[in-house]
């Protein structure tokens, strides 16, 4: 009974394992595209390097698995087999899907501030700092010249006016 009793868990076990594994493999689907020619296939993958997914943080279509990203990529296969042209199909993706997908946006009104913003905060930056080091030099030496004349006669009164008879400091 004992041996009956192991064949059936080894069995079980085995079973479990087998139907976890081809659960595992359904996840592992792959998209298979079939191109007309091997430019095709070339458009298709440089295409997909080069838009972003609007969805993932800085992932590009090929590589992201969101949902949005898929109907991108199939997208992008439809426009390519119809023979559009890259250009065709990143102002398509621009027009639907805005700037975002493109990951270097054109230079307009409205990225102006993306490509002069780094710039422009260098610049303050090292404004505000040549200023800052200049002010404090200015301040250093006018402090330097007060101190001598006015707080030295202030000084010398105060000490003087602590001191008890044996000509030492009062505490």
């Amino acid at each position: 009974m004992n041996s009956r009793l192991r064949k059936w868990g080894l069995r079980s076990f085995a079973a479990i394992a087998l139907s976890l594994f081809a659960v595992q493999a359904s996840y592992a689907t792959i998209d298979l595209y079939k191109f007309d020619s091997p430019e095709q296939e070339q458009q298709f993958k440089e295409l997909g390097q080069t838009l972003r997914c609007p969805k993932c943080q800085n992932n590009n279509i090929a590589d992201s698995n969101a949902e949005l990203a898929q109907d991108m990529r199939h997208k992008v296969y439809e426009m390519t087999k119809a023979g559009k042209s890259d250009q065709e199909i990143v102002d398509y993706m621009i027009d639907r899907y805005g700037n975002f997908v493109t990951y270097d946006p054109p230079l307009t009104a409205g990225t102006l501030v993306l490509w002069l913003g780094p710039l422009g905060v260098l610049v303050f930056g090292f404004g505000f700092i040549v200023l800052r080091s200049r002010k404090s030099k200015v301040v250093t030496e006018d402090n330097s010249e007060e101190w001598d004349n006015e707080h030295e006669e202030r000084l010398n009164a105060l000490l003087n006016e602590n001191k008890n008879e044996d000509g030492k400091v009062n505490k």
